[in-house]
């Protein structure tokens, strides 16, 4: 399999469309070729391609930055001497003087399948300056790892952030280069837009279903995004962020644990088995004990459940991480009515609005776990419809 940013480097016939040009990368830590070598590193290797600017996401170019709203400053490379401007500190979109120091953007970031994780957001904050700036813009694709399956909501109008770019489902199936595509469709983008495809790249091959495990190896796209089976539960876990529950961070498994001091996991699974019928869920939920060194409940013994995507009990197709988080706040709920589950902080520059709500880009989800009267059958019509609708959206888009 080759990456898009593998296809670059070796492909004399892509370089000499870039020749002559300004050239500037959108990278991160996990901006690597198949032989991890950094791609600016590898770009700046190739003779024909001059490389005059960089840009960083959230967690920086060089990923050393631990939480969420902790940001990155601007700063020249020490070892290139081009400026790598942040996208996450003064300003989350690019500046009109940063649009000035390219011709054409290489975005090279690799995602892991879910709305919230922003760098969807800063893709599509790139396409639309690319897009009033008349500046090309070139997508090297790479792997979803979560693959092709979809779930959770569809964001309503009037509930954009940084976590949600636009009306995308949560877990939304798609590469960067498929969501580059359906940006353009679904903001009329008037856009010199190029998508180095992959090669011999399969969403559906086991056992990686989207991520080419054997051939690719995993490098941390952000600092708590430590593994393949942390991508796959992302899309519920991180609902846990606008909760007073620990979404594991702290611990060496964030985001694949999650859990408190004061519930019992053992009986929270067991009522999640009975709203569910005693069926599957697709992956192994193991209860547990874990302790955070930061964050949330820092230093006390949590009762918890890990989130096993990495057993031959794994159902790729039947793993649904945001349905199975619903199901986890809803039986918490009803065993702990009166526990204090909603947090109440700033999240993602939204001041206003639960965090909870940010995330899932609607009221909803919240409103249908504090109602008694609300059951699973509600939520399980409630992400047909919004799965059904998303996947029409996207048939039209999809490369692979």
């Amino acid at each position: 399999m080759k990456l898009g940013i593998d296809r670059l480097i070796t492909d004399s016939g892509l370089q000499k469309r870039l020749a002559g040009r300004k050239l500037a990368l959108a990278g991160h830590p996990a901006s690597v070729t198949s032989s991890l070598q950094h791609s600016l590193n590898a770009l700046f290797s190739c003779p024909a391609l001059t490389i005059t600017a960089a840009f960083g996401p959230q967690h920086g170019m060089r990923g050393d930055k631990q939480d969420n709203m902790i940001e990155s400053a601007d700063y020249r490379d020490p070892v290139y001497d081009i400026p790598v401007f942040s996208l996450y500190g003064e300003t989350r979109r690019p500046t009109d003087d940063m649009m000035q120091h390219f011709d054409v953007l290489l975005f090279d970031l690799q995602d892991i399948g879910c709305r919230i994780y922003t760098y969807a957001t800063t893709l599509l904050y790139l396409m639309q300056a690319c897009s009033r700036h008349k500046k090309e813009i070139w997508i090297l694709d790479r792997p979803n790892p979560a693959g092709r399956p979809i779930d959770g909501a569809i964001l309503e109008a009037g509930w954009e952030s940084f976590v949600g770019a636009g009306p995308m489902i949560m877990r939304h199936g798609l590469t960067m280069g498929e969501m580059a595509h359906w940006f353009e469709k679904q903001y009329q983008l008037e856009l010199d837009l190029t998508v180095v495809e992959m090669q011999g790249y399969n969403p559906d091959q086991a056992p990686g279903y989207g991520w080419p495990v054997g051939q690719l190896a995993w490098v941390n796209p952000s600092p708590n995004a430590a593994s393949l089976n942390m991508a796959r539960c992302f899309a519920g876990t991180v609902l846990l962020e606008g909760t007073e529950l620990s979404e594991g961070r702290g611990t060496t498994n964030p985001l694949e644990v999650v859990g408190a001091p004061d519930i019992d996991s053992h009986k929270i699974l067991e009522r999640m088995q009975a709203l569910n019928e005693e069926k599957s869920f697709g992956a192994v939920l193991r209860p547990c004990y874990f302790e955070p060194t930061f964050h949330k409940h820092q230093g006390q013994l949590c009762s918890g459940l890990q989130i096993h995507t990495d057993s031959a009990d794994y159902q790729h197709e039947e793993f649904k991480p945001y349905r199975l988080m619903a199901l986890y706040l809803k039986a918490l709920r009803q065993l702990y009515p009166d526990y204090a589950l909603w947090r109440q902080h700033d999240y993602e520059y939204e001041k206003d609005r639960p965090p909870i709500d940010v995330i899932d880009g609607a009221s909803w989800l919240r409103q249908w776990v504090d109602n008694n009267d609300a059951g699973i059958d509600d939520l399980d019509r409630r992400l047909q419809q919004h799965a059904g609708t998303w996947r029409a959206d996207c048939q039209d888009i999809l490369i692979y």
